[in-house]
């Protein structure tokens, strides 16, 4: 990181002193800028001249006493108080009275750093993101006495860096790790629980959500000992949220130095230490484990519904040459209608040509009863039931369609065992969560109960693969994987803005700009819908009873005004 700040600030024009502990660490860094910069070179992102321009801006120094005569210093030490503390303080004793002091911590308060000199009032939080020339995120952290023109300049320099800054108050993990970790953390917890294996883990989010990395391969980027103390000081000096609390996993990784990439092993095993490469281990699945045997052929399928979802299911499903029975309780003409719209928009989209759309509507047969669903061979119910609904729907569905029908629900959120037990072929009765939007996202979890046949489970696997779509295989609990883990996210961007601490955009901006993720936490919001949220993280609450799941008040309220994110901050 120290490192990367450094070809921030001479990439831009600034000269820079960069100082290490002794000559070893120095020579250490120097040859990380040099990597960076030739990398950047060879990738036509930095012409050769301008790299040798950046170097010769930097001069490389053993020791503080170097930095006597600078403007600004960035502290960029591990995360731990007690050093960062006393490096602050011979910062003050050796540095001009006007040269502000700022900390690129991602977790420790500011304010803790700050009390070590005696100029309190010129240090400041200057949090760069990794990689630092990369991310244009800069979280400017100002304390109860930092003053306004120290703020000011900051603000300026990260302007001229080509860098967005975001101005925030001094609280433990800012803006981007109080989200990120929360979700990481949670993540291992799936894990370690054995709900869903690494590789399916990290497809969820990568495949289901869209992000750029998977939590556990993020993890390991991270450094799983960097991870337990932000985690950590982020658990003792942010209210002892738990879902900051270090999960045990984590904890008993960092004892046995298995630390990512860094070491050569975490939660993955690399080629070497330092390496991004992942060989296979004895964790790793083989080939033959997704040849699971006693698949039944499925060539009608059942859509029940009428919203997005199902005309979503049926559009997909028909478009890869299934005959579909599409039944919603608007009436033939209102499903037809979804339908065909879904269908416009591929083509729009270039997803598929008008070819390809006339002949998945030709494929469909428009239904308002479910007795038409007696020769299907697979029933996905999209209905957004609420669950007595739903099971009475199973129960009807056991009654009109033939033995050996999959009977599926396409929800996140209702249990599925419950489902089952309402029909006489609990084995046959499974989930098929499409994660949104249905058409784009190639990801399904497949959520299996207690009773599910592994028959059943074979037979959707094989469904969805030949969908051209990956499948990961869950356990029947709220928010399976994806949900589970996006909601809990999205949930504590609410808090956060119910709090007072950041608003709508600079929250977005931390985590696209600063993580790298596709779409800001209110962005998907809206687009999801504060009630689908509520909704769901009310589901995830009542399984778990953990207070840092109850939804935020907030949330309750919008769906209450029947307002969304972006209407409710420009009030």
């Amino acid at each position: 990181m120290g490192a990367g700040i450094v070809e921030v600030f001479a990439r831009n024009g600034v000269d820079v002193v960069a100082v290490e502990i002794s000559p070893d660490a120095l020579a250490r860094g120097r040859a990380t800028l040099t990597r960076s910069t030739d990398r950047a070179v060879a990738r036509g992102k930095l012409a050769e001249a301008d790299r040798d321009a950046l170097h010769a801006r930097v001069d490389f120094q053993v020791g503080l006493d170097a930095l006597h005569a600078v403007d600004l210093v960035v502290e960029a030490v591990p995360e731990r108080l007690d050093l960062k503390r006393r490096i602050f303080a011979e910062l003050d004793r050796i540095c001009r009275p006007d040269t502000i002091l700022a900390t690129n911590t991602s977790s420790l308060g500011v304010t803790d750093i700050a009390v070590a000199t005696g100029r309190p009032h010129q240090v400041v939080g200057l949090h760069f993101f990794n990689p630092a020339p990369v991310m244009k995120l800069v979280e400017v952290v100002r304390t109860v006495v930092t003053a306004a023109d120290v703020v000011a300049d900051v603000e300026a320099l990260c302007a001229r860096l080509g860098k967005v800054g975001v101005t925030i108050g001094d609280r433990a993990g800012f803006i981007a790790n109080a989200l990120l970790f929360g979700y990481l953390n949670q993540a291992v917890g799936l894990f370690e629980a054995r709900h869903v294996t690494r590789e399916d883990l990290d497809a969820a989010m990568t495949l289901g959500c869209g992000l750029p990395m998977g939590p556990l391969a993020l993890l390991d980027l991270i450094g799983l000992d960097t991870a337990y103390e932000i985690l950590n000081t982020m658990y003792r000096h942010g209210g002892r949220n738990r879902r900051h609390a270090p999960t045990p996993l984590i904890r008993q990784m960092v004892t046995a130095g298995l630390l990512g990439r860094k070491t050569g092993r975490g939660f993955y095993t690399y080629d070497k230490p330092g390496s991004a490469k992942v060989v296979p281990d004895g964790s790793t699945p083989t080939a033959a484990a997704d040849d699971v045997p006693g698949t039944t052929a499925v060539a009608t399928v059942g859509v029940v519904g009428s919203g997005t979802t199902a005309a979503d299911l049926a559009a997909v499903f028909a478009a890869a040459g299934h005959q579909v029975v599409a039944v919603g309780a608007d009436g033939p003409a209102g499903t037809a209608g979804a339908v065909r719209a879904a269908l416009d928009e591929d083509v729009t989209r270039d997803r598929r040509d008008a070819t390809g759309r006339d002949a998945a509507l030709a494929r469909i047969t428009w239904a308002d009863a479910l007795e038409q669903l007696a020769d299907a061979d697979l029933v996905v119910e999209a209905t957004a039931g609420e669950l007595d609904a739903t099971r009475a729907l199973f129960a009807r569905l056991d009654e009109v369609c033939k033995p050996g029908v999959l009977l599926a629900t396409a929800s996140s959120a209702l249990p599925v065992i419950d489902l089952a037990m309402a029909t006489s072929r609990p084995a046959d009765v499974l989930g098929l969560h499409f994660c949104a939007p249905v058409r784009v996202r190639p990801l399904v979890e497949v959520v299996t109960t207690v009773r599910t046949s592994t028959e059943a489970t074979a037979t959707a696997r094989a469904v969805c693969a030949a969908l051209g779509r990956t499948t990961l295989v869950c356990a029947d609990r709220a928010g399976l994987v994806v949900d589970a883990l996006l909601f809990p996210y999205l949930n504590d961007a609410v808090q956060m803005l119910e709090a007072g601490y950041a608003g709508v955009d600079d929250i977005d901006h931390a985590m696209t700009l600063g993580c790298g993720y596709p779409t800001g936490p209110f962005a998907l919001l809206d687009a999801v819908g504060p009630d689908v949220a509520l909704a769901v993280q009310r589901a995830l609450y009542r399984e778990s009873r953990e207070p840092g799941l109850a939804p935020a008040p907030l949330l309750h309220h919008l769906v209450t005004a029947g307002r969304r994110f972006r209407e409710h901050a420009g009030r």
